[in-house]
């Protein structure tokens, strides 16, 4: 009797450890959460998963850890988090360069679209075409007269091959059948040198380096490539309305991405807290006065047709403007 006794406590004992542990397995996130950032410290992406990271730890009830892993137009950090366990624990900041470097480099080893399970996208930047202040050109219809009437004479700057305002640039130029020279630069902070010193006379920037520098007197902005207008210029049109052209809209935006075995748990889970963080007042502002516009998907599903439907976009893109690399 003692024995079986015995027996029957310890199965009981076992089925309560059998079903506590899958329990506890499921709990996410049990530690901190790695946000890799493709850029370096301090530029505009980095500050704002920095800003955003307490708000969304809070959100998911774990901290965040932000770790840059800079290279190859983002590559590095993609293949990183591509190859990485599959637990939730390692999360991407996602966005259109990692598209249009696969484009651009098919043989590269990742795929933004089928080694991701996109969560949500968290915010779009547009970029702004500028010219100096002191440029004769004093609205969007005058650069295009001038590029018109000089094929080839006039020259547009970028943070190097495939970066935002090189293919701004080259879709502009492209749309209006008209020929300038693209030079690029080793990063994006010389694109706004390069137009005070006059070696180009037009580029298209990103809204967190053009409001303030237009704001503060050094540039002029002629258009955005959002598909609205920007309330921070009032007034600057939009090149969509400009050109009547789709592929003038052009927004930098920036998602979540896990590694596509992720559990379906941590998906749900970083999706809602994402969702919670982005409707704090105070993320907003942030992201505001960075130039970036909150945005969130109404799903991950959702945020997954995004991802694909704009992947077929840049395509287009690249196609129109004939971009290459090397």
């Amino acid at each position: 009797m003692h024995r079986r006794k015995f027996c029957l406590g310890a199965l009981g004992a076992g089925l309560l450890v059998g079903t506590a542990a899958p329990q506890a397995a499921q709990t996410y996130p049990s530690r901190a959460v790695r946000v890799v950032v493709p850029y370096p410290a301090g530029g505009g992406p980095d500050i704002m998963m920095r800003q955003f990271g307490p708000a969304l730890g809070a959100a998911l009830g774990q901290p965040i850890v932000v770790e840059n892993k800079v290279g190859a137009g983002g590559v590095l950090a993609a293949q990183h988090v591509a190859h990485a366990p599959a637990d939730g624990y390692t999360v991407l900041m996602g966005s259109n360069s990692h598209l249009i470097q696969k484009i651009l480099q098919p043989k590269l080893n990742f795929d933004p679209v089928n080694d991701f399970i996109p969560v949500t996208i968290m915010g779009t930047s547009p970029s702004v075409l500028v010219v100096a202040a002191s440029s004769p050109y004093r609205t969007v219809q005058d650069l295009i007269a001038a590029l018109t009437a000089n094929p080839g004479k006039m020259n547009y700057g970028s943070g190097g091959v495939g970066s935002a305002a090189h293919l701004g640039g080259a879709t502009f130029v492209s749309l209006l059948k008209a020929k300038a020279t693209h030079v690029p630069f080793k990063g994006s902070v010389e694109i706004p040198l390069s137009l005070l010193r006059g070696d180009t006379e037009f580029a298209f920037t990103i809204a967190g380096t053009a409001i303030p520098q237009t704001k503060g007197g050094k540039l002029r902005a002629l258009a955005v490539t959002s598909r609205e207008p920007l309330s921070e210029l009032p007034g600057v049109p939009t090149l969509h309305e400009v050109l009547n052209s789709d592929l003038a809209v052009q927004e930098f935006w920036f998602d979540f991405w896990l590694p596509k075995n992720a559990p379906r748990q941590a998906v749900d889970t970083l999706y809602s807290a994402t969702t919670k963080a982005l409707a704090d007042e105070a993320v907003r502002r942030q992201f505001a006065a960075g130039g970036i516009n909150v945005a969130h998907s109404a799903s991950p599903q959702a945020d997954a047709a995004f991802v694909r439907s704009e992947y077929q976009k840049w395509v287009n893109i690249i196609k129109l403007a004939g971009v290459t690399v090397g």
